[in-house]
């Protein structure tokens, strides 16, 4: 039987798909505003760090289209994007605002969409 490799991402996406990050992580940012807002480009590096933190693997690549405003409940999608183009959605939960600290949970899809042909 052929031993077939993976990358780090692809493996990332395979233990995110097989319910590694089922229960998700969490994470807290502190942003310097008088209203809590979390830019979409500290998002997505937040998330991607929590998410290698998560799984023990390279820190992916991960984008998110809009900030994260500080309302407990408030939430938003990111993009996780592999090397080989296939693609992952993870939800960006607040869970609590103390202050200028946005506390959120980071929940990853269960299934990957595959790579545009």
């Amino acid at each position: 039987m052929p031993l077939i490799r993976l990358s780090a991402t692809t493996s990332l996406l395979t233990a995110v798909a097989a319910g590694a990050l089922l229960v998700g992580c969490s994470a807290s940012v502190s942003v310097e505003k008088s209203t809590p807002r979390l830019s979409a480009d500290k998002l997505a590096t937040t998330v991607a760090e929590k998410l290698a933190a998560t799984t023990g693997q390279a820190k992916p690549d991960i984008t998110c289209p809009d900030a994260l405003e500080g309302k407990v409940d408030t939430t938003t999608r990111c993009k996780l994007t592999a090397d080989d183009g296939s693609t992952l959605g993870v939800t960006v939960t607040v869970t609590g605002v103390d202050g200028n600290k946005i506390n959120f949970d980071v929940k990853a899809d269960n299934t990957p969409t595959p790579a545009p042909s």
